[in-house]
């Protein structure tokens, strides 16, 4: 997939869907389809026209470009949001980005997108143009609720990894650079991969997850570690099964399967070790059983 930066593209007709799509969710996904290029911001518009409000993001941009590849989108054309782009009109949007940059001759958009100066433009702004066709996608509702961002980043917080796999269509992919630790893995006999949270994003809530971390089985604690009293704030921690490899100062992508328990506190460092022997067989039956439901051995 071709990734692009207005105004640097290429004038020709184009099926575009346009969206922030944080968490390319399933409601994403279908006004996706059939597009060949998917237009979105970056940074999130609310980052800067009203950072107060700013949520944790689902997923950073490279993830997010990434599954929206594995979506068969051609082009992704990626609008650089700042304070002169938010003053465009919605009819500015339209006129110069639409149809003189992008050539679109089809427009999908969710029938809650909103664009312009003020969110002045709405999906009937776009039917009203006979330049291009115009799809308006309606909001999916799974379990009889709507799937939104929103939902899937309290789904996230609690831990329910089900839940959110469910909206999204795919498990919770969290990113981030492995950074040193105080080796206390190490010296237990499980090494770990250390990441520190970006504060822009959503991460599980507290406990100690199966994952698959750059598409390997592995077993990952989300928290404080209690037990040691490090106060160093909360770490990702992602013990790889069957694999000892240096990943120090490299991306880790650790995809959340299922909590297996909560965070505890081990007045015995025996107990923990015992628990963390436990944990790793927890999560290389759930990454297994994961892999045969998905057709994927």
């Amino acid at each position: 997939m071709k990734v692009t930066a207005l105004p640097d593209v290429e004038h020709r007709p184009r099926h575009v869907a346009i969206g922030t799509f944080d968490g390319v969710h399933r409601g994403h996904q279908a006004v996706i389809e059939g597009a060949d290029t998917v237009l979105t911001f970056e940074p999130h518009p609310l980052e800067v026209l009203h950072p107060a409000a700013m949520p944790k993001l689902i997923m950073p941009f490279p993830v997010k470009r990434d599954v929206i590849a594995g979506l068969g989108v051609e082009e992704l054309v990626v609008i650089p949001f700042d304070e002169g782009f938010a003053h465009r009109t919605a009819e500015e949007f339209i006129e110069e980005i639409l149809i003189g940059q992008l050539g679109a001759e089809t427009v999908s958009v969710g029938e809650n997108f909103r664009f312009g100066a003020k969110a002045k433009g709405d999906p009937e702004m776009l039917r009203a143009r006979p330049e291009f066709e115009t799809r308006v996608l309606p909001l999916v509702e799974i379990d009889g609720e709507t799937v939104s961002s929103t939902r899937i980043r309290a789904l996230v917080a609690a831990g329910d990894m089900a839940g959110a796999r469910h909206c999204l269509g795919a498990p919770f992919m969290f990113e981030g650079t492995v950074v040193s630790g105080d080796q206390r893995g190490r010296e237990l006999g499980f090494p770990t991969a250390n990441q520190i949270p970006d504060d822009r994003l959503v991460i599980p809530g507290h406990g100690v997850y199966a994952t698959f971390a750059n598409g390997h089985p592995a077993a990952t604690s989300v928290g404080i570690r209690p037990t040691f009293e490090s106060g160093r704030g909360v770490l990702i921690e992602t013990f790889l099964i069957d694999r000892t490899e240096d990943l120090y100062g490299q991306e880790l992508r650790v995809a959340f399967l299922e909590r297996l328990r909560g965070e505890k506190r081990f007045t015995e460092i025996d107990a923990l070790v015992e628990q963390m022997h436990r944990d790793v067989n927890d999560a290389r039956r759930v990454c297994e059983s994961f892999v045969r439901a998905s057709g994927a051995g």
